[in-house]
């Protein structure tokens, strides 16, 4: 079964005066940018304005509780948690107005097709992502999702090493960068990375080289 064998009409004509403007934003940067305080900012406001909001967030980020989403400067809002794609389209209400969703890298690249009809049918959806994995490459879905984008908001960190504005996530591993042969995905945070300027990031070298 596809993420979208559940009926994807949209809620009117996509000419009718009465649907809402449907919209995809993309809030991303490095790790420690603030993209999930954005992101929790926005749902805040869409709240504020009486609008039906769900927030999603993929199993695979263990950092906080599973139904709920927390910025590193420890800034919490509910969340439901998914497996995948189909999962989230399944648990979109039918009269959700906002999706949010968080650590979009995470999940599967069906998510590009749940945002495009959620986005088509007139909700309103924010996506939160690393654009960029620790070695400094295109993340999963977040490419196709930044270039299919109504909105890009690109946040930068601070360069733990010299100060600039920071770019890229860098992976630690006893204190040394990882090699390129590490897993792509390891959930944490200062435990097992740093913000970077593209001048300040290292590629590992791989054990026996």
């Amino acid at each position: 079964m596809t993420p979208l064998s559940r009926d994807t009409a949209p809620r009117a004509s996509s000419n009718s005066p009465s649907l809402p403007a449907g919209s995809l934003i993309v809030v991303t940067g490095s790790m420690f940018s603030g993209k999930t305080e954005e992101l929790i900012r926005r749902v805040r406001r869409a709240l504020y304005a009486r609008r039906r909001v769900q927030v999603f967030k993929p199993a695979l980020d263990t950092r906080s509780d599973r139904t709920a989403i927390r910025s590193h400067n420890g800034v919490l809002h509910a969340a439901v948690c998914v497996t995948d794609s189909a999962e989230l389209w399944e648990k979109v209400e039918p009269l959700t107005e906002v999706v949010a969703i968080e650590e979009a890298q995470f999940l599967d690249r069906g998510i590009v097709e749940v945002c495009k009809n959620l986005a088509d049918r007139g909700c309103q959806v924010i996506v939160s992502g690393l654009d960029m994995d620790f070695r400094g490459c295109p993340f999963g879905p977040m490419p196709t999702l930044l270039a299919i984008a109504d909105e890009v908001v690109k946040l930068r960190a601070i360069c733990a090493r010299c100060g600039a504005d920071a770019s890229r996530s860098q992976r630690l591993l006893n204190g040394k960068p990882a090699p390129d042969s590490a897993p792509t995905i390891l959930v944490g945070a200062q435990e097992h990375y740093e913000a970077r300027c593209r001048h300040c990031h290292e590629r590992g070298v791989e054990a026996g080289a």
